[in-house]
């Protein structure tokens, strides 16, 4: 009894000395609070996954440019996006999975405190490099939407059910954005280091892809607003866009899931023979005799040419070219913006007018030369492609000369693709005779989400209502005007 007695004592001595309990509750095993490096990079992979992604529940732009086809379920080349709500997955992901993590490293940034000036200019930097890649998710949403919550967006105790802000404003904006960022960045200064998985934290290179997606809007807008889009272009080029294929905004994958490249996951270890090559692009490339084609598909399987599968309709995996097997090795790079598709912007720009330094066929043939090379194309090649009639540059017709040449250049990189099809109208590209709904054109924006039709349903009936022709696969974003 007496031993009983001590221990009731020493019981209640313990818990009179405790004055809160409330910690028994807290978990010790599982953090509550995180790093803005850890952030920023969990956002740039899913960014970059998101983009690259074959998976048809996730990504289509590949086949909306018609660089592949499907073999048994062609739904999502008949532009069904209704069975798969391919449309809320992708707003989904750049919302919450990239914006929010890019809105909280930020600001635990803001909550920093340094100790002298290059501790400053570091910070200053990666604060700047958060914004610059919040503004690339943005453009994305507006490119694939239009009218996007924006100033409203990422508040969900303020605003749980965002407006809906005008796609020109947006726009705007961000070029603003992305010009002080430029301004703010410290070259001479570190700043994610080994956290940025696209530019190791290399300011200089931000610079560069800052300037590069500044252009990219700029043109996009030139239609619209010439003056402004000239002012913004030139602007940019002298603020030094990207200059070869080392200042590529590429994302490295590592050799095993869950880090591998996305490709390599839904094709290759997931054992799936969803897509061929499509005859659109494989028609257009065996017509120039092209040298990317053993780069970027495989010769048709017991035949020594590359055939495409019918854009559109089911295709036997078995009759027709596939991906190169380099693209889909684990470790293949995810590629958000190149030297290229700047090359090809800056002719653009010069075709349009505008004084970039240089002449329009100048840079067109850079850029063809540019993609050749980061593919590996011998120069003795290149300069063969180079010199055939049908691919000399035709200031009389500079939007198919470019328009065609871009096609083939973005090849594997669908949306950018998809933005350049939609601003140049070309190539041509005809939807399939078995088009869902009875589509008479290629898609030129996503409807709004189905979830965002329930849940924020004031919200996007009013930006709905803004769309001249309707919130449809086949109206258009702002800046696409013809």
């Amino acid at each position: 009894m007496k031993k009983i007695f001590l221990l009731i004592s020493f019981i209640a001595l313990t818990v009179s000395c405790t004055d809160d309990i409330t910690g028994l509750n807290a978990d010790t095993k599982n953090p509550t609070t995180t790093k803005p490096e850890f952030l920023f990079t969990n956002a740039q992979k899913g960014l970059v996954d998101q983009m690259v992604n074959a998976s048809v529940n996730r990504n289509v732009f590949r086949l909306f440019t018609q660089y592949w086809a499907e073999t048994t379920y062609p739904d999502e080349s008949q532009y069904n996006l209704t069975t798969r709500p391919i449309p809320d997955t992708h707003f989904t992901i750049l919302y919450r999975d990239v914006l929010r993590d890019l809105k909280e490293s930020k600001t635990l940034l803001d909550k920093q405190v340094t100790a002298g000036p290059t501790e400053a200019a570091i910070l200053a930097n990666k604060k700047a490099i958060v914004d610059i890649m919040s503004a690339y998710t943005f453009s994305v949403l507006v490119d694939t939407f239009g009218d996007v919550p924006y100033t409203e967006a990422l508040d969900i105790e303020g605003f749980p059910l965002p407006k809906y802000d005008d796609a020109q404003t947006i726009y705007k904006d961000i070029i603003s954005r992305l010009t002080a960022d430029v301004a703010s960045l410290s070259s001479s200064d570190s700043s994610f280091g080994s956290a940025d998985l696209i530019y190791g934290g290399d300011a200089a290179k931000w610079k560069k892809f800052a300037n590069s997606l500044r252009l990219r809007l700029a043109v996009n807008m030139h239609d619209v607003d010439a003056a402004y889009a000239s002012t913004q272009i030139t602007a940019a080029v002298n603020a030094g866009v990207m200059t070869s294929n080392s200042d590529n905004a590429d994302l490295v994958y590592l050799g095993a899931e869950p880090n591998a490249n996305p490709l390599y996951v839904d094709i290759v270890a997931s054992g799936r023979k969803d897509f061929v090559i499509a005859d659109t692009f494989a028609n257009k490339m065996n017509s120039l005799s092209d040298p990317r084609r053993a780069k970027y598909f495989t010769v048709a399987p017991g035949t020594t040419s590359y055939i495409g599968g019918v854009y559109g309709t089911s295709n036997s995996y078995t009759n027709f070219s596939h991906i190169n097997e380099t693209i889909l090795a684990p470790t293949f790079a995810g590629t958000i913006f190149d030297y290229t598709e700047t090359e090809f912007l800056l002719a653009e720009s010069a075709a349009r007018g505008v004084a970039v330094g240089g002449t329009a066929a100048t840079h067109y043939t850079t850029a063809i030369t540019a993609s050749m090379e980061s593919w590996g194309v011998a120069t003795a090649d290149v300069a063969t492609y180079l010199a055939q009639p049908s691919v000399v540059y035709n200031a009389a017709n500079w939007k198919k000369s470019i328009g065609e040449q871009a096609w083939i250049g973005l090849y594997n990189r669908g949306f950018e693709s998809w933005i350049s099809y939609r601003r140049l109208d070309f190539p041509v590209l005809l939807a399939p005779a078995a088009a869902y709904n009875d589509l008479k054109s290629v898609p030129t924006r996503y409807k709004y989400p189905a979830a965002e039709q329930t849940v924020n349903q004031t919200n996007v009936s009013a930006a709905s209502a803004l769309i001249s022709g309707g919130d449809l696969l086949t109206t258009k974003v702002f800046w696409d005007k013809f």
